[in-house]
């Protein structure tokens, strides 16, 4: 009888199998490799959104003892710096004005809001005027003041230092209390600086505050209402 094979691997037969294991793990990696799909790109993003338009209209409504009661509108626009300004009955009755301004900002938890401006009168009063809005803030106190120097066209003695000036403290976002004085021509009170208090109340984009003039005589008392946009 013929003897039976070996069941025992011989060394070459060990060293194929070996050969084409390792051909067959290294054909693997690669089609592995082949198949990796890149990590898509971010998508690039849209340029910002240019500023829109901010709208600011307010009136003040004078009531004043002995004088003739009357309404000053006040249309603001802001486009990043550039401020547009309307005024009517501020620097005298029956007289209005239009302003362009820019607006610089300094600070942060201290912040400084100044916006120099120029105008032209015209109407009762005629004339030019160069001007300014300013507040200083820091958290709960503002300071707040805008004035203007009206060059009257027809001579030198209508010219006059206009200013409204005010220091508030807001206890909460929705009330601000505080101190106000005013120089103006628009109506006669004996006063040439008349001072007193106010008292605002802010409900979203509406604002309403309550001016008492010279409270410690006749009071003047001037109602403002604004409504941003």
């Amino acid at each position: 009888m013929k003897p039976s094979a070996d069941r025992r691997s011989s060394p070459a037969s060990r060293t194929r199998r070996t050969v084409l294991v390792a051909a067959a793990c290294f054909a693997a990696s690669r089609a592995a490799d082949a198949q990796v799909v890149p990590a898509p790109r971010a998508a690039a993003q849209p340029p910002a959104a240019e500023a829109a338009w901010a709208l600011n209209a307010s009136v003040n409504a004078y009531f004043v003892p002995d004088g003739r009661d009357y309404l000053d509108p006040v249309v603001t626009a802001d486009h990043n710096a550039l401020h547009l300004e309307a005024r009517y009955n501020y620097e005298a009755y029956d007289t209005g004005s239009v302003w362009v301004g820019w607006n610089l900002h300094f600070g942060d938890a201290l912040s400084l809001d100044v916006t120099p401006m120029v105008g032209g009168v015209f109407g009762a009063l005629d004339g030019f005027a160069p001007g300014y809005s300013a507040e200083l803030a820091y958290g709960k106190l503002a300071l707040s003041s805008s004035g203007e120097y009206v060059i009257d066209a027809t001579g030198t003695e209508g010219n006059f230092f206009y200013t409204w000036t005010q220091l508030t403290f807001a206890p909460w976002t929705w009330l601000q209390v505080g101190a106000v004085v005013q120089r103006t021509r628009a109506y006669e009170t004996g006063l040439d600086v008349q001072r007193g208090f106010l008292v605002g109340f802010t409900y979203k984009d509406v604002n309403l505050v309550v001016n008492v003039f010279n409270p410690d005589r006749r009071p003047t008392v001037v109602l403002a209402v604004g409504v941003a946009f």
